[in-house]
């Protein structure tokens, strides 16, 4: 006999099937849903009916507009950079849950590093009017504004910092922080006294475990936090936590060389990281982001 938690779960794969059916126009029963990793936020499967499979993320009903920005998100890059994303089916919510079904790719390792490198660049490539981007949406489970703006440091101070160090304060870190970062949003503009940033579409969190490959090493890149700005931002995130190797780097180099200014702005903009960090995950965090931000103010 079903428990109560047993019939909404079942009551969930009958409605998932039900959306994969019409959203692919393809008859689709759920026979198998094997759980899988989803990452911290999020519970994930595997559905599948003995033919297709797709792979599903399930959280609160709170969460259903992170799933549709995320589907809205990959949606963009699928159509318009060659890099392989996994495309989104449908995205919703039953009585009890938000859903996102998307692609399933069976992930198999690493990347070829270097078609990875050029294909990253022809991301890069895709341009847009403005920085930002048309919604807001999450870095991690942290609100990311994306207000589009014409002027870069504008955006990344009033968008990227100013929201993280507001935060931080909330969370108990004013009298450690403040009189580093005050002088920090006053004094960064000058990194860019000679450097105005193409704008660039974005993974906005590529980190290594935010990418993997295919069999073929054919590469993809997942979970993003996506929007239009300055493709070092990207760059500056896979030296973050390691996983990309210097094949990566010198291919990247070779198909659109950085600035020689990335140097330091690397680590300024991966100080927007590691304050989410420990606005995310505590104290732990905190040496780090002190750390990072006295190398930058050495440079400035």
């Amino acid at each position: 006999m079903l428990t109560p938690k047993g019939l909404i779960r079942m009551s969930l794969w009958q409605h998932l099937a039900q959306q994969i059916s019409l959203h692919t126009q393809q008859a689709f029963e759920i026979t198998t849903h094997n759980s899988m990793s989803g990452g911290c936020i999020n519970d994930a499967f595997c559905v599948g009916d003995g033919v297709r499979q797709y792979f599903v993320k399930l959280n609160s009903l709170q969460h259903g507009d992170m799933f549709e920005t995320e589907a809205q998100s990959l949606d963009e890059m699928s159509r318009l950079s060659p890099i392989r994303v996994p495309r989104p089916i449908c995205s919703g919510q039953t009585d009890t849950q938000a859903f996102l079904v998307l692609e399933f790719l069976p992930l198999c390792g690493q990347a070829d590093a270097v078609i990875f490198a050029q294909q990253m660049a022809d991301m890069h490539r895709v341009s847009n009017p403005q920085y930002g981007w048309l919604r807001n949406n999450t870095i991690g489970s942290t609100p990311q504004k994306n207000t589009r703006q014409a002027c870069w440091t504008d955006f990344w101070r009033e968008n990227r910092l100013l929201p993280q160090l507001k935060l931080a304060e909330k969370n108990g870190y004013a009298s450690s922080l403040f009189p580093l970062t005050d002088r920090l949003l006053s004094d960064f503009d000058c990194l860019f006294d000679h450097y105005t940033p193409e704008v660039s579409m974005l993974h906005g969190d590529l980190w290594g475990g935010n990418a993997a490959g295919l069999a073929d090493g054919t590469p993809v890149i997942f979970d993003p936090a996506f929007y239009y700005g300055d493709r070092e931002t990207d760059i500056a995130m896979t030296h973050l936590f390691g996983g990309f190797n210097s094949r990566f780097y010198a291919a990247y180099n070779e198909a659109w060389p950085l600035d020689e200014g990335f140097k330091v702005r690397k680590t300024f903009y991966n100080l927007y990281h590691i304050l989410n960090h420990l606005n995310l995950f505590g104290t732990g965090y905190l040496g780090q982001t002190i750390l990072m931000t006295e190398q930058v103010l050495a440079e400035i």
